[in-house]
């Protein structure tokens, strides 16, 4: 078992001048690494930070991400990764229930001011201490530069190494907070070894190693980004590129520049790339994607005619990844020798220590082949939800079984289908969206009597959200407005592209709205052309 710290520091040992990230023109070797992070650590000693404190990172894809990372975790400290799209009432509750003590943000992301979100609801955050700003600094920030400067302190430096040596892999180093069909997001705890090791299987399937490089376009706020991808890249002494934005031109010619030969994404991502470039061979400019190996396509249902042109087309051998937060992440991978009709019709099998199971509604084991929720079990599972026993209880049994959720099926030779979800979250572009807090959100709108949101099928997002409405009497509310309405109070990938004013639902019997007939009528209105898909006017995101 290893801690992150670990992880890094014996790749810096093994490979020091060896690239570890390329970012806007300039490279940090790995001895610069980890130099950058022992001295940020000694500098969160030196500010206050305390072990087991909680320290957001509200970024984007930057190097400080990576360095901010590994340093709160070499602290002692508890990472909290922020979405970057969050809105004041979602800083607010994360950061607040996580009991942060400190946060390092960024000036703002896509037009989102986060210091100025922060200082907004600073006065509600009895525990907040400390505002690390990376870039320009604002009034209540602390300058990154300056915390670097504290870890040269002898004493914090000393501190720092005590606090090292009585680093547990068992313990917990990350909260990833993760929507809730509550309408409230639940953190879930990982420990060092859980990410550790997760990464490590993942990244040894790929046969990774010191000669690759990383093309990540993913979150890294994302188990996605900062364990597959961050995590798993560092532990072979892969060289990282960063991408704050994902665009599918600005990506294929980081591929041409930097010869990335691993590549991420969601499935949205890669049929973005694939149309970019097939439009750029269509006008005798193709980007030069000769360096492309493998890559990992995760976080959403995986068309098939994506993934054959991926590894056709791209030449980039993927393979293909199942999991959840709660499982540190992946369960499932597909293997480079695995059939081709494995590879794009499954999500493989179970990782080396991971066993999985599907049961039936009473948790009782089914035959295989028989649909059931899946379940998994083994060193990948969360420690548990932060400040919620009720909610780990319902989804870890005593046994140590995780429910899913998801709806799947696994073959006689042990590879695992997965072919619906037991609750109504639906993927939007790789982020999970539960209707429960968009509803919320929408009924809090003055002209809004009654509201179910479904999640209804887009060619590039993979499903978007589309919001029933029974207005209240005298009013009868745009849909335009009401998009707006909701860009100004969630997250931009939360809010609903189609709103359908209605004057009822389908019920059950006992009053219960049946939404899987309102995803049919959905699909329905869409195919006629009857509905009309919008875009925030001003989002800010």
């Amino acid at each position: 078992m290893r801690t992150l710290p670990q992880v890094l520091d014996e790749t810096a040992r093994r490979f020091p001048a060896r690239p570890a990230v390329f970012y806007a023109g300039e490279t940090i070797t790995y001895r610069a690494l980890a130099d950058q992070v022992n001295w940020l650590a000694a500098g969160l000693v030196k500010l206050g930070i305390e072990p087991g404190d909680k320290v957001a990172i509200w970024m984007s894809n930057i190097p400080e991400w990576i360095v901010a990372y590994f340093a709160i975790a070499k602290a002692g400290g508890v990472v909290v990764p922020m979405n970057t799209r969050y809105r004041t009432h979602e800083v607010e509750y994360i950061l607040g229930n996580a009991e942060a003590k400190a946060a390092f943000i960024a000036p703002g992301f896509l037009g989102i001011d986060y210091a100025g979100m922060l200082a907004e609801v600073r006065g509600h955050l009895p525990l907040f201490r400390e505002a690390i700003a990376v870039g320009a600094t604002a009034p209540g920030t602390c300058p990154y530069a300056e915390v670097l400067a504290l870890g040269e302190n002898p004493a914090a430096q000393d501190e720092l190494a005590r606090r090292e040596a009585r680093l547990n892999p068992k313990d917990c180093v990350f909260i990833l907070y993760t929507s809730g069909t509550t309408g409230h997001p639940k953190g879930a705890m990982l420990s060092h070894h859980n990410m550790a090791e997760n990464a490590r299987q993942i990244t040894e399937i790929m046969r990774i190693s010191e000669n690759d490089v990383f093309l990540l376009a993913v979150p890294f706020f994302h188990c996605f980004g900062c364990v597959m991808g961050i995590l798993g890249a560092i532990t072979w002494g892969a060289a990282i590129v960063p991408s704050p934005v994902f665009k599918a031109d600005e990506a294929l010619r980081l591929v041409e520049k930097h010869r990335v030969s691993v590549v991420y994404g969601v499935p949205t991502m890669f049929v973005l790339e694939l149309e970019e470039q097939r439009r750029a061979k269509a006008a005798g400019r193709p980007y030069d994607v000769s360096s492309l190996r493998t890559g990992i396509m995760a976080g959403a249902p995986c068309p098939v005619e994506v993934m054959r042109g991926t590894m056709d087309e791209l030449g980039c051998n993927v393979c293909i990844c199942y999991g959840l937060t709660e499982a540190s992440p992946v369960i499932t991978m597909t293997r480079f020798d695995d059939p081709i009709d494995k590879r794009v019709e499954t999500v493989g099998k179970p990782l080396p220590g991971v066993e999985v199971k599907v049961v039936d509604d009473a948790r009782r084991e089914v035959p295989l082949g028989e649909t059931g929720e899946l379940a998994c079990r083994g060193y990948n599972v969360m420690l548990g939800y932060w400040k919620n026993p009720e909610a780990t209880r319902e989804v870890i049994d005593e046994q140590g079984w995780l429910y899913t959720g998801d709806l799947a099926t696994i073959d006689p030779e042990g590879y695992v289908r997965i072919v619906g979800r037991k609750k109504d979250m639906y993927i939007v572009g790789g982020f999970n969206v539960y209707p429960a807090e968009v509803e919320e959100v929408l009924f809090t709108h003055p002209g809004v009597q009654n509201v179910a949101v479904v999640g209804v099928p887009d060619r590039v997002m993979g499903e978007v959200g589309m919001a029933f409405i029974i207005p209240r009497a005298g009013h009868n509310p745009d849909p335009q407005e009401v998009v707006d309405f909701c860009a100004h109070r969630i997250a931009g990938f939360k809010v609903p592209r189609y709103v359908v004013v209605a004057t009822e639902f389908p019920m059950t019997p006992s009053g219960k709205v049946q939404k899987y007939k309102l995803v049919e009528q959905g699909r329905e209105l869409i195919a006629q052309g009857k509905v009309r898909k919008l875009e925030p006017r001003k989002t800010g995101c």
